[in-house]
């Protein structure tokens, strides 16, 4: 698993290099995925809003009402090409009259493509699908920059594949400071703060990644909604918020009241729950921040996973659970 995050640069300048075709013009996109397939809609959605464009996500079976009502331009996303979830929401796409373009690496969903006639983008297959996530959201972007939603993302993929490269390559400036947040954290349920924008798939994606790279338990939560409940609740348990950690991810666009939300909440509940640090992303473009984030969190999982002593490749509770499921159908 080292060894793909290390590979997370090459994907995206991969991507920068990815020619699109029969991507139908839209004003509107859908993107419908799960998991480590679905995490790039939530970043498309984010870089989406910074140039003022709406791009939805949906994380079910089937696509939303409204989507039935004005069908949007559908991209559903599955690495291996055989979730359930995703394959439904082609199908009811299709039978709204929605046009939809395929991102995988292969599978059923591929196949589906191929015999509909739809747009298919297949990208580089033999990882697990959260570590993918630079063919995927790359491919992605390229999508919704053919369609005219967003513009052409190449020179956003290639700072951030060389920025990304020099964080978490085999060289990586970021282990140091992966490694120092993950012996801080060691023993402690992990919080990760992120605000409204481009921190907030980023703050999901580390969570994500640590549940499933190091079997542990983590959530992820905004500001400034956390201001309005979440810190109430560190104050009554302490038993347990002190075996909690908080990481916070900052980025330079966020709102100053936002910034100074952060300071003042980290002030607030210091004497009640352990904040481990801060990771401020780096970076010029929207993406190659986020990027930069993602790579930090990435390395804080796989050391967590090494300190408690896990194999960060399989996933066998998911793979038990699609057995079961399987067997119900």
């Amino acid at each position: 698993m080292r060894s793909m995050a290390a590979r997370l640069g090459e994907q995206l300048a991969w991507a920068a290099r990815l020619d699109v075709d029969g991507v139908p013009t839209h004003h509107e996109a859908l993107i419908c995925g799960m998991g480590g397939s679905g995490i790039g809609g939530d970043f498309a959605a984010a870089l989406a809003d910074v140039e003022g464009r709406r791009v939805g996500v949906h994380k079910s079976y089937g696509i939303p009402g409204w989507a039935k009502a004005a069908p949007p331009l559908v991209v559903a996303v599955s690495y291996s090409g055989n979730t359930e979830e995703t394959l439904s929401a082609v199908e009811e796409a299709v039978g709204v009259g929605a046009p939809v373009v395929a991102v995988t690496s292969g599978g059923a969903l591929a196949d589906v493509a191929r015999t509909r006639g739809l747009a298919l983008v297949t990208v580089p297959g033999g990882l697990q699908p959260r570590a993918a996530l630079g063919y995927l959201l790359g491919s992605i972007l390229e999508v919704l920059s053919g369609a005219g939603i967003l513009s052409d993302p190449t020179d956003a993929l290639e700072e951030a594949a060389s920025l990304v490269t020099s964080l978490s390559g085999p060289d990586g400036a970021a282990e140091g400071l992966a490694r120092d947040l993950a012996e801080r954290l060691d023993g402690r349920i992990v919080a990760v703060y992120g605000s409204v924008g481009l921190t907030a798939p980023v703050a999901q994606r580390w969570k994500t990644q640590i549940n499933e790279n190091a079997k542990w338990p983590a959530w992820w939560a905004l500001l400034p909604e956390l201001d309005h409940n979440e810190i109430v609740g560190w104050s009554g348990r302490p038993d347990l918020s002190r075996r909690v950690g908080v990481v916070a991810l900052v980025d330079r666009d966020d709102p100053e009241r936002v910034s100074a939300r952060l300071r003042l909440t980290e002030e607030v509940t210091a004497g009640q729950v352990e904040w481990v640090g801060e990771v401020y992303a780096q970076g010029e473009s929207p993406l190659a921040r986020m990027m930069s984030l993602v790579a930090v969190g990435d390395l804080v999982s796989l050391e967590l996973a090494r300190l408690a002593g896990v194999d960060p490749v399989p996933v066998d509770v998911i793979e038990n659970l699609k057995r079961r499921l399987d067997e119900e159908t």
